[in-house]
């Protein structure tokens, strides 16, 4: 089974400190020496970014940043593993670090699974 999450928090709440970035690529070392990580990364500022979306049958691109968005993604890992529960722990794991590196951030993480060529009815 194969999972990703993501990490969100309020944009203004600036760049991750570094000794938090070392223990996020350390616990990736160590998922990956498990076996479990197929990638992980963070994301830049909205504002390198854009958005498109379609409504009212027409495409339209917005530059970032997102103004309107209290909270975006910062960063995402993907998981191949067994169960639901591995996942929670990996990613229990990690936002423990932002408790310990980061205090006073607020933040979300989302597990959610992805989709595999099984998964679809033929």
């Amino acid at each position: 089974m194969k999972f990703m999450t993501m990490v969100s928090s309020a944009e203004s709440d600036g760049p991750p400190p570094p000794a938090l970035i070392a223990a996020i690529m350390q616990l990736g070392a160590d998922a990956a020496k498990s076996g479990v990580l197929v990638e992980q990364g963070g994301l830049h500022r909205t504002s390198l970014g854009a958005r498109l979306s379609i409504a009212g049958g027409k495409l339209t691109v917005t530059d970032g940043p997102f103004s309107e968005a209290k909270e975006v993604v910062g960063g995402y890992a993907i998981y191949s593993v067994k169960s639901k529960a591995e996942v929670l722990e990996w990613t229990k794991r990690f936002m423990g670090l932002h408790l310990e590196h980061w205090p006073g951030w607020q933040g979300t993480a989302e597990v959610r699974q992805i989709y595999e060529p099984g998964d679809f009815p033929q």
